[in-house]
């Protein structure tokens, strides 16, 4: 992937928080590449690391070791000043809380047209308006953020972290006040705007049913990533087909999802074997699948004694070239 594609890379990323004697490593040399135009969804649970890695990719924080950059800017090297211009200009960015996205002694307008302001960008009055009609509240331009629903709030958070036109779209939790319905709403909101304006756009979540509105999905689990989902899309937008990767890090570690351990109670230490397409992992104690070694014919259906295989079938496979 060429530098000029990439909208957010991190390298190793690693950020320690400290305090009366006690060190927490929110991040644990994490990895994420983001395409240009890319929609993506960061899933994980509470404490995984994913609210640091949008804090340090929004400018608000900085990773204690490894490398970040975002639409080409090293996050590590900003100045004071550029930050400030960075998080005006670059980025946008959406709170899950809807009072920390708008303000609430102005329209659905004027809040749009503040955040241009702030940032000196011109045609405040025709760049507001047709965001709003974008997202489909331009009949709502002149409410009080009180007067809308929690989804409509939403939607107008949307056009205010658009206004400047940014490279990159960060959203926290975007639907976390939402229910079942209205996030739904607000998240083919947000792939419209992917797919018409181009926006690189990385949401965080812990909501798996986020990964349905998404190309791609990247789970993180102890501050690394873990596995990523690739989706396509059906041309009735209903209909998709999800296939799941690993992740392998730079010392060839990977981790296996939670559930395949579990399933073929992998534990301790797993067996490995090598083969023309594929690598294939089984519990320790079942014998190696090669005739000439074990005499087990790998094509023979297990006997009802024998400890189930663990080999990890399409996507998990990894292909030697």
């Amino acid at each position: 992937m060429n530098d000029t594609d990439t909208a957010i890379s991190c390298s190793d990323l690693v950020r320690i928080y400290s305090g009366e004697g006690v060190e927490v490593q929110a991040l644990q040399g994490l990895n994420l590449h983001v395409s240009r135009g890319e929609l993506v969804a960061i899933i994980g649970a509470s404490g995984s690391g994913k609210s640091t890695l949008l804090g340090i990719l929004s400018g608000l924080d900085k990773p204690t070791a490894g490398k970040a950059s975002v639409a080409g800017r090293d996050l590590l090297s900003l100045t004071r000043k550029q930050r400030l211009d960075y998080r005006r200009h670059v980025v946008g960015f959406i709170w899950q809380q809807t009072e920390r996205n708008l303000l609430p002694y102005l329209t659905a307008r004027e809040n749009v047209m503040m955040a241009m302001s702030l940032a000196g960008t011109p045609s405040r009055g025709s760049r507001s308006a047709e965001l709003l009609d974008m997202l489909q509240i331009a009949h709502l331009a002149d409410r009080m953020p009180a007067q809308l629903s929690g989804g409509e709030q939403q939607r107008v958070a949307i056009a205010v972290s658009l206004a400047n036109e940014p490279e990159v779209l960060l959203a926290d939790e975007p639907t976390g006040e939402l229910d079942d319905a209205t996030s739904a709403e607000v998240l083919e909101v947000m792939r419209t705007v992917n797919r018409e304006l181009g926006v690189t756009t990385l949401i965080v979540t812990h909501d798996p049913a986020v990964s349905e509105h998404v190309r791609r999905t990247v789970l993180i689990r102890d501050g690394r990533t873990s596995t990523e989902v690739f989706r396509s899309h059906g041309d009735d937008g209903e209909h998709s087909v999800a296939e799941e990767f690993t992740v392998i890090d730079r010392s060839g570690r990977l981790q296996l999802p939670a559930e395949y351990v579990s399933r073929l109670q992998l534990r301790d230490r797993v067996r490995l074997e090598l083969e023309t397409t594929h690598v294939r992992v089984s519990p320790a104690g079942r014998p190696a699948t090669d005739p000439a070694v074990s005499g087990v014919d790998p094509g023979a259906a297990p006997s009802s004694g024998e400890e189930p295989e663990g080999r990890i079938d399409e996507p998990y496979e990894e292909e030697v070239r």
